[in-house]
């Protein structure tokens, strides 16, 4: 086996019984069910988060693990942790591991933050007098130490994860596993967070496995990347390689809902003129959405409708109809709308766009939730003094900002 390889992972399956139960409107007829569920053999599908999985890591590298919801990323790096075992393969870690998976992942909720890094640290390996020498700079770094006393069980999801994240890069792991859980934190220590896995990469040569749906963090980190769809590995290698492919492979998601909506389907969708769901663009820079959709037959008369979000789920705005105008229409066979902006006047960081069809009455006829994925990139304007982050703000308002001498005069 080469020595400069940090993981090692051959035909890895992780296979899931689902159980099917009846739905029981009343206390008798559920009491009646489960009387009967102990003389007969309840049913189960077999689901597989993870279906013949391999692929090497070499020491050193930034693997940004992508793909949509229940792709079997966080599986995976279950599975890697030794948080749960497979059902089929084999993983070899050639180094000690330090994972941060969940939020409170490995804490007590009764301990403080004190005695939870340490026992975080034991958990690791790692031998008390390493803990008190990392200890302050943990400290330093979630910014807790006037919790530092506290049970953690009183501390927000936020200090948490800053607490968790500090412990698991101090602590001198040979292989980082990140989950998705960065997101719980704000802004401002995402970006701290990320500049901590560079460094643990780059000039300590550790080994960071890294699972995000914020396209723009896995680009600036990751040098390799790996593709996840339904349980398989669709694709790895170069990180630009994989978001690629990810770009191409990620389906609009569709979710119809109401009436005749089943006979309406959205078909395509451009960003930019790419044919993709999941687009990056720079901040004020000029943007154009073009959902294309396909009618089986005539719908009722109806008008569209974007809803725009943040990651947290805060609407920031909503827009209905061709310019504004409550233009009610029949759409029959393949018609589509096309949404441009300007300028991206919202400031970087990750969005997205809910798409409807209402009838005269408000109600809905078609809905496509999350059918568009925006990551805006920071950008430096000519002459300012700093780039434009997420951390100023929610959006650049259309303003001027200018100063004036004032001259006192002397009576």
């Amino acid at each position: 086996m080469s020595s400069d390889l940090a993981l090692s992972v051959r035909g890895l399956s992780k296979e899931y019984r689902i159980a099917h139960m009846a739905q029981h409107s009343r206390v008798t007829e559920a009491a009646f069910a489960a009387l009967k569920s102990v003389f007969n053999r309840q049913s189960y599908e077999t689901f597989k988060a993870l279906d013949d999985v391999s692929f090497d890591v070499k020491k050193g590298d930034v693997v940004g693990v992508v793909g949509r919801n229940g792709a079997g990323k966080s599986t995976l790096l279950k599975v890697l942790s030794r948080i749960t075992e497979p059902t089929a393969g084999e993983v070899r870690l050639y180094g000690k591991v330090g994972s941060l998976l969940e939020v409170g992942t490995g804490f007590h909720p009764e301990l403080t933050g004190r005695e939870n890094i340490y026992l975080n640290g034991s958990i690791l390996g790692m031998r008390e007098r390493d803990i008190d020498r990392q200890f302050d700079a943990i400290v330093d770094f979630a910014e807790v130490e006037r919790f530092l006393d506290t049970p953690v069980k009183r501390y927000s999801s936020g200090m948490y994860v800053r607490l968790a994240f500090a412990v698991a890069a101090h602590l001198n792991p040979e292989i980082l596993i990140v989950d998705e859980v960065l997101a719980v934190g704000d802004t401002q220590f995402q970006q701290k967070c990320l500049g901590k896995m560079k460094d643990v990469s780059s000039q300590e040569g550790k080994t960071v496995l890294f699972v995000s749906h914020n396209i723009a963090a896995v680009k600036a980190l990751c040098n390799k990347g790996l593709l996840l769809q339904n349980g398989r590995l669709m694709r790895q290698g170069t990180v630009d390689e994989v978001l690629a492919e990810y770009a191409t492979r990620t389906p609009v998601a569709v979710q119809a809902r109401h009436g005749k909506s089943s006979k309406l389907q959205l078909v395509d969708l451009l960003i930019n003129g790419a044919q993709t769901a999941v687009g990056d663009v720079d901040f004020l820079k000029p943007l154009e959405i073009e959902l294309e959709l396909e009618a089986q037959e005539p719908t009722p008369m109806c008008i569209p409708f974007l809803r725009w979000y943040d990651a947290n789920g805060i609407t920031l705005s909503e827009v209905w109809g061709p310019e504004e105008s409550v233009d009610f229409q029949r759409y029959d066979g393949r018609f589509s709308f096309r949404l441009a902006l300007e300028r991206m006047s919202l400031m970087p960081g990750r969005y997205f766009i809910d798409f409807f069809l209402h009838d005269v009455a408000g109600k809905e006829v078609f809905a496509a939730q999350e059918c568009v994925q925006l990551e805006v990139h920071p950008v430096s304007l000519p002459g300012a003094p700093r780039a434009y982050e997420g951390r100023h703000g929610l959006l650049r308002l259309a303003s001027r900002l200018s100063a004036h001498s004032i001259v006192s005069q002397q009576a």
